[in-house]
């Protein structure tokens, strides 16, 4: 095949590069930002590949009617939208891009962290409320605490990184074997849980990780700590979390994804009542929100989609179809 003849649909906008660079490199760029799943099913027979974020579920109704498919890529880190599996079974090739948005995740962790141990979003809206409170605001230092990280691939990896220079221990526990660096030492879950002051959670959306984060887990912790999750909101209970943080067992938590968001991401799912427990986050003062952006920058717009390129490319590359 020549590039030319391989065309490449695009469900969902992204950085300009990607579709010039795909351009310049030969290959036929379609868009349609609009349809509806089943509209794109009638016509997916036609392309090669496919460029989504997550408007919708590729499932094993679309990958049926994408008889042609020779790639799915999508520009963020995780696969949960798709079904991978049997993806894999009809020979299409899964592309996604981790390596694109893991500086701004470790960053935006960080970020949280400390915001959360100096009470910062607290204090500062204090002051705007007229109200000078330097003991109640008083904070806890990073320093000689221990940081476990759950997940240690591509982000994992990248909030340890940032991490060095605040003199902490960076423990992590990984399903894979022989992934520690000089970064973070690996541990058991076990041992991991006995130590740790702050939980930071780094990990795909499987039904592995599905809820993992729930009553029993978190009570499995030793000492009373500090929670971040930046990866999927399916992976903690909701519930289990705010009863944690009523007894102080989790001292504070960073969130920026929710159980409570649609599979887009784009919005939460809640259109009537809150649930209680969603509403207890709102209140919390230890409790940081974030609109599942850690991995949305600037930055990370323009690395996304130039990893995807250059994978789609390499795909071809190797794969000597032209």
């Amino acid at each position: 095949m020549k590039p030319e003849t391989i065309k490449i649909l695009h469900i969902d906008n992204n950085h300009p590069l990607l579709w010039n660079q795909l351009q310049e490199a030969g290959f036929t760029n379609e868009e349609d930002f609009v349809s509806t799943k089943e509209e794109v099913e009638a016509k997916i027979q036609n392309y090669h590949g496919i460029v989504i974020r997550s408007r919708f579920k590729i499932d094993k109704t679309f990958l049926d009617k994408a008889t042609n498919l020779q790639f799915i890529a999508r520009v963020g880190a995780g696969l949960e939208s798709i079904d991978c599996a049997y993806a894999i079974e009809k020979g299409v090739h899964l592309i996604a891009a981790p390596e694109g948005n893991r500086n701004a995740v470790g960053e935006h962790a960080l970020g949280m962290l400390l915001s959360l141990m100096n009470k910062l979003n607290r204090a500062d809206k204090l002051v705007r409320d007229g109200k000078w409170i330097r003991e109640g605001n008083r904070g806890y230092e990073l320093e000689g605490k221990t940081i476990g990280i759950i997940g240690y691939g591509n982000m994992g990896k990248s909030f340890a990184k940032k991490l060095r220079g605040f003199d902490v221990k960076v423990l992590c526990y990984d399903i894979l074997e022989n992934v520690s660096d000089e970064n973070a030492t690996q541990v058991s879950l076990q041992e991991l849980q006995q130590q740790a002051d702050v939980l930071s959670l780094h990990l795909p959306w499987t039904p592995e990780t599905d809820k993992m984060v729930n009553a029993e887990f978190i009570n499995s912790f030793s000492k009373p700590f500090w929670f971040l999750n930046t990866s999927r909101g399916n992976n903690v209970v909701t519930a289990d979390l705010v009863a944690a943080l009523e007894s102080g067992k989790v001292l504070g938590a960073g969130l920026d994804v929710l159980e409570y968001e649609k599979l887009s991401f784009e919005n939460l799912f809640i259109e009537s009542a809150k649930p209680a427990a969603f509403e207890y986050l709102l209140q919390a003062e230890n409790v940081l929100l974030t609109p599942h952006i850690a991995g949305w920058t600037f930055e990370s717009h323009e690395k996304l989609a130039q990893v995807i390129v250059d994978k789609i490319i390499n795909f071809y590359k190797k794969s000597n179809i032209f």
